[in-house]
């Protein structure tokens, strides 16, 4: 919703000049129902989560932690608690100062995505190296970049805003900067990753006035490009044809067993769902319940009802989004619209992916669902982003009061 002053043609006179000036202002210093719906989904991602891995401690796989049936509930309350004050802090700083930062950030987290190929370094979770340890926990520097590429195309978008319609210096550095990023994602690999973060600078190069024909061209060469990507990698060209044909006796048994699994699960669930904690996939059937796949145990335990449920506050999170980047450019702040329609794409991009594949609607792809899938760096950079976007709408309310940032 974007909010708006009244304009009066003449001033008020007398005791009326006085009233108006007293009277303070409804407008609400930040916006309310957007913290509610985060909180929300962050905790009721939390009891899914809980729900989703009570059985893991008695699968050979999490051997140890026979016993530990609330392991991974206690520990995503506990990244949930560190992301809300790392919010806090994110809150606090201007969106000038990020906008001053991006660059560095940018060359730092490109730093880090070489560390994670680093034998020794990086940390190999199911034949995928894509965490640091940091001795208390793990970093997923693909999940920061995300949230960074937000910033630095926004910055680039508005630095470079007079050559957007040329070719040479108004996509070109930004594709280099993408490319270089998409070359180390996809030796981790995580082609899940760099398609959000490809969708992200590619739909801030089109917010900001990049030229028409050159963005559809371009887009014509994504296409080409990820379908060389998949029909050149064996296991992904595989995982393909597996989900055309998910039912198949082989492909049900391989490289589309998540699939089926998810799809039985929401076939289970009907309308009104099994109720909460009565879900059959998730013990033992389904991989990855309590992070990629959390939306099928929605769906098999609330059924349809709570998977719209999911979908209808989502909705409101990205809507939300544009709307304040709307009203951020409309004063004239032009990195700030464009950083809070680059976060909106991006929680968009990736809830649309993950729900699509817990669906059967795309491709098998590794991508958490934004801030209620198990996972600490995941959580954090959902809520650092949104932080920043809460500052945004802050700052444009500041300004719709007449005051200064």
């Amino acid at each position: 919703m974007a909010f708006q002053i009244p304009f009066k043609f003449s001033a008020p006179k007398g005791e009326a000049a006085i009233a108006e000036r007293a009277r303070p202002s409804k407008m609400m210093d930040y916006d309310q129902p957007l913290v509610w719906v985060v909180l929300i989904l962050m905790l009721f991602g939390m009891v899914m989560v809980y729900s989703a891995s009570i059985a893991l401690p008695d699968s050979p796989k999490f051997s140890y932690l026979q016993g530990k049936h609330e392991y991974f509930l206690l520990r995503q309350a506990i990244f949930i608690s560190v992301s809300v004050v790392a919010a806090y802090f994110a809150f606090r700083i201007p969106v000038a100062a990020w906008q001053k930062l991006a660059p560095l950030m940018f060359v730092v987290t490109l730093f880090m995505l070489i560390l994670v190929l680093v034998p020794g370094v990086g940390v190999s979770v199911n034949g995928a190296r894509r965490w640091l340890s940091l001795k208390l926990f793990q970093v997923q520097p693909s999940e920061i970049m995300k949230i960074v590429v937000v910033l630095y195309a926004a910055d680039f978008t508005v630095r470079k805003q007079q050559y957007m319609h040329k070719l040479t210096k108004g996509f070109m550095p930004m594709a280099f900067a993408v490319g270089v990023v998409g070359m180390l994602l996809l030796l981790e690999p995580d082609l899940g990753a760099f398609g959000v973060i490809v969708c992200i600078a590619m739909g801030i190069l089109f917010l900001g006035g990049f030229n028409m024909v050159w963005f559809g061209g371009i887009g014509a060469i994504l296409v080409v490009v990820f379908s060389s990507i998949i029909a050149l990698s064996p296991f992904r060209r595989a995982r393909m044809f597996a989900y055309l044909d998910p039912w198949q006796e082989d492909n049900a048994l391989d490289k589309a067993y998540q699939l089926t699994h998810s799809l039985i699960a929401f076939g289970r669930g009907e309308l009104g769902g099994v109720g909460l904690g009565n879900s059959v996939e998730k013990l033992h059937y389904l991989p990855e319940a309590h992070t990629d796949f959390i939306m099928a145990v929605i769906g098999e335990e609330l059924g349809l009802a709570g998977v719209l449920v999911v979908l209808a506050l989502f909705y409101f999170l990205v809507k939300r989004a544009f709307d304040i980047g709307r009203q951020a450019i409309a004063l004239d702040q032009f990195f700030a619209g464009l950083a809070a329609k680059g976060i909106g794409i991006w929680l968009g991009v990736q809830t649309f992916i993950n729900m699509g594949v817990n669906l059967g609607l795309l491709p098998t792809k590794g991508l958490t669902l934004p801030l209620m899938s198990y996972g600490g760096t995941g959580i954090m950079i959902n809520c650092v982003g949104l932080a920043i976007l809460l500052r945004i709408d802050y700052e444009n309310r500041v300004l719709m009061r007449g005051g200064r940032i």
